[in-house]
């Protein structure tokens, strides 16, 4: 099984040209959890996924509505957790886990009891203006081949 894999871009366009990559590997119901410092590029990578899945809408951070919804070749479900610290009660993630789309989860660590046992997830690490370490951790097999093959360009 594939373990974590570091990824490391040099620019806003590598990082856009990788999640333009996943883009094309992503299927309904995939979920991918991004988590990173303020300012790490969650935001930008979204953005540029939603790029990549024919979104034409401008995507921007969901911190005060929780979920945004855009339609493309498959619905992106954008979620911030950030807000959902203390949540005990599941407010219907599984609409959007188990749903028609692709859903991508910032600051997921605040609600990891919810999130399904398989995932992809990704930590986002500022090295400086341009440059970021991706840390791709897949967790089951349908995640364990996606990056295998995002690896493979």
């Amino acid at each position: 099984m594939t373990q974590s894999q570091m990824i490391h871009v040099h620019t806003l366009n590598d990082t856009k040209a990788l999640a333009h990559r996943l883009a094309l590997l992503v299927s309904k119901g995939d979920v991918i959890t991004l988590e990173g410092q303020l300012g790490a590029g969650k935001t930008a990578f979204t953005k540029a996924l939603a790029e990549g899945l024919g979104i034409k809408e401008h995507v921007t951070s969901p911190t005060f509505t929780i979920v945004k919804e855009y339609s493309g070749v498959l619905p992106l479900y954008h979620m911030d957790a950030y807000r959902l610290e203390d949540a005990e009660d599941d407010i219907g993630f599984e609409e959007y886990f188990y749903g028609d789309g692709v859903t991508v989860i910032e600051w997921a660590q605040f609600i990891t009891d919810f999130l399904p046992a398989e995932r992809l997830e990704i930590t986002i690490k500022y090295i400086n203006e341009h440059e970021r370490e991706l840390h791709v951790h897949p967790i089951g097999k349908h995640y364990v081949h996606m990056v295998e093959q995002l690896l493979r360009y």
